[in-house]
């Protein structure tokens, strides 16, 4: 039985889902070479609508965020009348779509942004090539400043509101998986001493700053995030990680953001230091509106909702299988397998 999952859902007095299935960020690397959505693209989302809603692939808020080949931006006039036509496609097909706000940190390369400093938290490289261009070798990032922390606040802040200048419903911003806001939030990747490293309140700084900056450049209702309390990619264990969330997460509680997102692959990963699931770990820290995550079908989605460990969830490559995702499962019908192969074109 999944009847559950096509419940409407409110998030708050602003923004009503049709049902709880989300859409999954899902990184394609099919924007043109100025990082500018195409009309495939806006067809692609469009075709996707019937979700509740869309969370977009992961979109950079400026030219040095970028480590993978082209993908999409919000820092300009023509990714902004890009997305404007995506967004149209998925209104006009009844739904909603938030753009997920992307910078890679130390997992960026110069190689995109014509040359230049990789930046993290500290300087610590990530070791490895990047994905699909494995000729190029990850870099020993600069470890920001405070000029550099103030300024990639308001990056995030002008990307918010470029993301609702192109039509979208809000913004989930991207603190998970590795990525740049990730990487201040566990000891691996963040030794600083200053205000934003070594204490839970000093590495959780930058990821409340950024939400904060936000919410009140767009408002707190259209502005989400995704943690991965649990690292499993690009960053190494530590288990004072888990000091850092308890803090981290509290301080989220207070705040009325439209939800909170697990980053996770698989959900039913276990870690130690979490005492279990990351989305359990979430769920016990902090009640409002959570999405799960991982390798979840819809029947075992339903059962994770109908057992409250979470109240929407986001579903990622049976979505390129499947365009119609959400009326196959209703109707019962048989999904399209995933294959690698799907990622050869927008379809």
């Amino acid at each position: 039985m999944t009847s559950n999952l096509f419940q409407s859902y409110a998030l708050n007095n602003s923004i009503k889902l049709n049902n709880r299935i989300l859409m999954a960020p899902l990184t394609r690397c099919m924007a043109d070479e100025n990082l500018v959505p195409t009309q495939a693209t806006a067809d692609y989302y469009g075709r996707r609508a019937e979700a509740g809603l869309i969370i977009s692939e992961a979109v950079l808020i400026r030219p040095d965020g970028q480590g993978y080949p082209n993908t999409p931006g919000l820092f300009n006039q023509a990714q902004i009348n890009g997305w404007l036509k995506v967004t149209e496609a998925v209104h006009r097909n009844g739904g909603k779509i938030f753009a997920q706000l992307w910078h890679t940190g130390r997992v960026a390369h110069p190689h995109f942004f014509g040359g230049g400093d990789v930046i993290a938290p500290s300087a610590l490289a990530v070791e490895g090539t990047v994905p699909r261009m494995r000729e190029l070798t990850y870099q020993v990032p600069r470890a920001v400043s405070d000029a550099d922390i103030k300024e990639l606040i308001e990056d995030y802040a002008q990307a918010a509101a470029n993301a609702i200048k192109a039509g979208f419903d809000g913004v989930e911003i991207h603190g998970a998986n590795g990525y740049l806001i990730d990487q201040f939030l566990h000891h691996d990747s963040n030794r600083r001493s200053d205000q934003y490293g070594g204490s839970p309140e000093n590495m959780s700084r930058f990821a409340l700053a950024v939400v904060d900056a936000v919410s009140g450049r767009i408002g707190s209702d259209k502005t989400a995030l995704r943690i991965s309390p649990g690292a499993y990619i690009n960053i190494g264990t530590d288990s004072r990680d888990r000091e850092v969330f308890d803090y981290l997460l509290a301080e989220l509680e207070l705040r009325d953001l439209a939800f909170l997102h697990i980053g996770i692959f698989d959900d039913s990963m276990q870690f130690d230091y979490l005492g279990g699931s990351a989305s359990s770990y979430v769920r016990a820290h902090y009640n409002k509106t959570l999405v799960g995550v991982g390798s979840y079908t819809a029947e075992t989605a339903s059962a994770a909702i109908n057992d409250n460990k979470f109240d929407l969830i986001a579903v990622g490559r049976p979505f390129i299988a499947n365009p119609d995702y959400v009326s196959r499962v209703r109707q019962g019908a048989e999904l399209v397998s995933y294959s690698d192969e799907m990622l050869a074109s927008l379809v």
